[in-house]
């Protein structure tokens, strides 16, 4: 080693020593070993859009460190990559830039590949894939196959979000305040024929396993919880009057039907369209609704309106009552059956539509305390329990009694009965596009729709396509959708639909399992070794879609014999995001950082120009605001080690954290003096030397290094890693603070020095593991087991006592912890405060509390 202060660490050159000495030596290959104890761990795969960005820096960071960890714990780790490479941003690069999607796509993974593979992530590269490559969406295509053989695949005509500007359909929760999540065009509603997935078939299953999922954030799981929606209550149909049809409808409060003043459907029900064929004011109010919005969030936010229909409805309890039909802005077609009937006195929707058309408003719920004969409805419906009232045979029943017995009396007289519904919906899986994994059927004449054969798979995308006409390219396309049927031999229609991409990345961590097996989805011996994942990392945005996608595709193959399990993700966690300044110059453009310095004042400067700039909030990086700053910089500049390392110590990892230049600059700091330490240390035994008989000071090295490994391996476990990267920090000033020099604490120091070498290597991997060969060691830090702390060098062997007299603090002793209850008593006596404080008066009484107190009573 080196006795010069002033060796500065080479970032650039020992991480790509390192990085290629693991690839070189295959360390992160992973292999089915049924001996041992396996440990998957998988962050969310990234969308291949040009550039890695620090969100990833901080997710894949993350999922490094347990990837090492659990490594060096004895686990056989899996952890691999792979990119979610279908999707509009391809296609619209392809109109935009004359590319092929295939093109771009594989150029952007070949530079965010080479940028990942510069953080030194612990990845198995072999396990690569790409949604987008035939041997992946062949698969696909094979279990799309087996769902629909098993019932679980369907195609239907659906009322549809349409993108007008992408020109596909939107899931529902792909609207937001009605308008597309990628275009930002408002939708509109169409009747197409769609395929959807039947997901409904495990709602009640995916509602009730959340509770097993006990290592997912409360929060996720409320989330799902809520978007399954399961709703107890009634179907009730409703006889229109002069009509042989009847209108459904389903309610959570069959008690308050004899409070019903008027129905109302979607602008989507069928009654609504019927009486728009007659009615061009209807047929105006629902084009008026749909342009509105479609998302939950704009309808409840708008002013509650309707249109009258034609349309009576008669009370299945008050005999000749009839209630009137509206169309409402209010009512989705998505919930129940798109129809409900309004009780204005005990919901506030209802009660705001009735005032609105001067509906009657019967209160039928009474608060305990109030009069029947005096309680009415003001401005705010009455929404709690309470006594029935004004309700016939309900009359005098509390809500859920009356809950019971509107169900029976409805079912007993033909007019409905008691049903649990899920506001969780079938999922429309049918998307306009090219860039995406054909759907394999055939459309015949003679035979309809037929599977294509098993041995024609894959459907492959044909590549001379264009995109210089609106709408889907596979449509256009002169030969592609040509084909055989498969089942009589005459001319058919290939499905000119592709999946949605959210199908894509809903199996995608069991096909990692065995990614190169070519004539099957899964290997059957590969994924039931390693699944479940772990642990899985990535954002709560994916929260509801991705996560419920997949849990049903789970099962689903279970169903069809590619798995054995029901849960893909036994542990989830939800990184928060990276923040960091916008910033504009005086005519409102957005600024890139390296475009403004910031003065000693706090104010900041665009410098090139020198003109003002203004400081905006602290918000999500992102490339509009231009507030990004491309962590390849940060790694050319500082190296991979600098950016894990403050990616982990910032904040919580659950919260959002703020990049700053300070921050990485004392990470950089800290990176240079962890290597000065090493390399001006003097004095240290061997490599494997006995530890001996070391002085105090020596010994008080060993119980910092030994109190360091058990907690940060107590806060790995936890997902702490600030708390980690602290103790580390702790562990390097004790090594500092050591003032001895006595050669029986050699083996000491150098234990402490692993064991800060060993501490770090999940966090700096290249770092430490540069720092590990220097130690003398032939074998790779990667490959070298956890360090285990010794318990009995976790324990303090002194206490600090307190010593009270007549209730009153007087003194505090240090002793040995567990001394003998004479000694600490002979102790306290002889103190001269509590001799003081005793003043010549006789001891009653001296009780101990061991190790913690003393107590002496006069």
């Amino acid at each position: 080693m080196s006795n010069s202060a002033d060796v500065r660490y080479n970032a650039r050159a020992v991480e790509a020593k390192w990085q290629k000495a693991w690839s070189d030596g295959r360390v992160f290959r992973a292999v089915e070993d049924p001996a041992r104890p396996k440990y998957y761990v998988l962050e969310m795969f990234p969308y291949p859009s040009g550039r890695i960005h620090m969100g990833h820096v901080r997710n894949y960071t993350m999922g490094d460190v347990v990837a090492r960890y659990k490594r060096a714990r004895g686990f056989n780790v899996l952890h691999p990559m792979g990119w979610d490479a279908f999707g509009l941003p391809a296609e619209n690069a392809a109109r935009d830039q004359k590319i092929h999607p295939a093109n771009w796509t594989y150029d952007n993974i070949a530079t965010m590949r080479a940028e990942l593979q510069r953080m030194g992530l612990s990845l198995d590269w072999e396990r690569e894939l790409a949604t987008c490559h035939p041997g992946y969406y062949a698969q696909q295509q094979r279990l799309f196959l087996d769902f629909f053989k098993a019932g679980l695949a369907y195609r239907k005509e659906a009322a549809v979000n349409w993108d007008p500007v992408d020109g596909t359909v939107l899931a529902n929760e792909q609207v937001i305040d009605g308008r597309g999540w990628r275009s930002g065009a408002l939708v509109e509603k169409r009747k197409l024929s769609q395929w959807f997935l039947k997901i409904t078939a495990y709602a009640d299953d995916l509602l009730n396993a959340l509770g097993t999922l006990d290592r997912w954030p409360e929060k996720v799981r409320l989330m799902q919880e809520n978007w399954i929606g399961k709703s107890t209550g009634a179907y009730v149909e409703f006889r229109l009057t002069g009509r042989s049809d009847r209108l459904r409808i389903f309610t959570t409060r069959p008690d308050t039907l004899f409070g019903a003043s008027f129905m109302a459907v979607s602008p989507d029900h069928p009654l609504a369209e019927e009486a728009a064929q007659h009615d061009p004011a209807a047929a105006a109010f629902i084009a008026e609704c749909r342009a509105a919005g479609t998302s939950e969030a704009v309808i409840e936010a708008q002013e509650k309106r309707g249109h009258r229909t034609p349309f009576e409805a008669e009370h299945p309890f008050i005999k000749g009552k009839t209630l009137p039909v509206y169309i409402a802005n209010f009512v989705l077609m998505e919930y129940g059956t798109g129809a409900i009937f309004g009780c204005p006195g005990h919901d506030q929707r209802d009660l705001d539509f009735a005032r609105k058309y001067g509906l009657d408003v019967t209160p039928v719920v009474l608060p305990a305390g109030e009069d029947a004969k005096t309680f009415a409805i003001g401005d705010v419906a009455y929404t709690d329990d309470g006594a029935i009232i004004n309700s016939g045979f309900l009359d005098g029943l509390d809500v859920e009694a009356a809950k019971q017995e509107a169900g029976r009396r409805l079912k007993a007289q033909g007019d409905g009965e008691p049903t649990t519904i899920f506001r969780l919906r079938d999922w429309l899986v049918s998307r306009q596009r090219y860039w995406g994994c054909p759907i394999p059927m055939v459309h015949c004449d003679a035979c309809g729709i037929v599977p294509v054969a098993e041995r024609d798979l894959p459907v492959l995308l044909p590549d001379d396509v264009t995109f210089d006409k609106p709408g889907n390219p596979l449509d256009h396309h002169p030969t592609w959708k040509h084909t055989a049927c498969p089942q009589c031999g005459k001319p058919g229609r290939r499905e000119t639909d592709t999946f949605d991409t959210f199908v894509d990345s809903s199996w995608y961590f069991a096909r990692f399992c065995s990614p190169r097996v070519e004539d099957r989805p899964v290997d059957r011996t590969a994924v039931d070794y390693w699944l479940p994942v772990d642990q899985y990392i990535g954002g709560v945005e994916h929260a509801i879609l991705h996560l419920l996608y997949s849990r049903f595709f789970m099962r689903a193959m279970k169903l069809t014999g590619h798995g054995k399990i029901d849960e893909p993700f036994e542990g989830l966690f939800t990184q928060g995001m990276v923040l960091h300044e916008s910033y504009k110059d005086e005519a409102g453009k957005w600024l890139y950082p390296e475009e403004v310095e910031k003065q000693a004042d706090g104010n900041a400067v665009h410098v090139t120009t020198r003109r003002p700039v203004e400081v905006g909030r602290k918000e999500v990086m992102s490339k509009s605001k231009k507030n990004v700053v491309p962590p390849a910089d940060i790694i050319e500049a500082y190296g991979a080690d600098t950016a894990r390392w403050f990616m982990l110590s910032d904040s919580p990892p659950e919260r959002d954290m703020e990049w700053t230049a300070a921050g990485v600059e004392s990470a950089w700091r800290f990176t240079q003096r962890l290597w000065r330490m090493l390399d001006t240390a003097e004095g240290l035994a061997p490599a494997g030397a006995a530890i001996g008989n070391p002085t105090e000071a020596g010994l008080e090295l060993r119980r910092a290094a030994h109190k360091s490994i058990a907690a940060v391996t107590e806060d790995i476990d936890r997902f702490h890693f600030n708390k980690a990267v602290a103790r580390i920090y702790e562990l390097a000033n004790a090594i500092a603070d050591y003032k001895g020099n006595d050669p029986a604490d050699g083996p000491a120091r150098r234990e402490a020095f692993e064991t800060l070498v060993r501490l770090a290597g999940p966090m700096m991997p290249h770092l430490a593991e540069e720092m590990w060969a220097r130690l003398g060691h032939k074998t790779l830090l990667v490959e070298t087991p956890w360090p285990e702390a010794d318990p009995a060098l976790l324990r303090d062997d002194m206490v600090t006592i307190a010593v009270q007299v007549g209730g009153k603090l007087r003194a505090t002793l240090i002793l040995e912890r567990d001394a003998a209850r004479e000694a600490v008593e002979a102790a306290a006596l002889a103190n001269d405060n509590v001799q003081r404080a005793i003043d010549g008066r006789p001891v009653r009484k001296v009780v101990v509390v061991p190790n913690r107190i003393v107590n002496v009573v006069v």
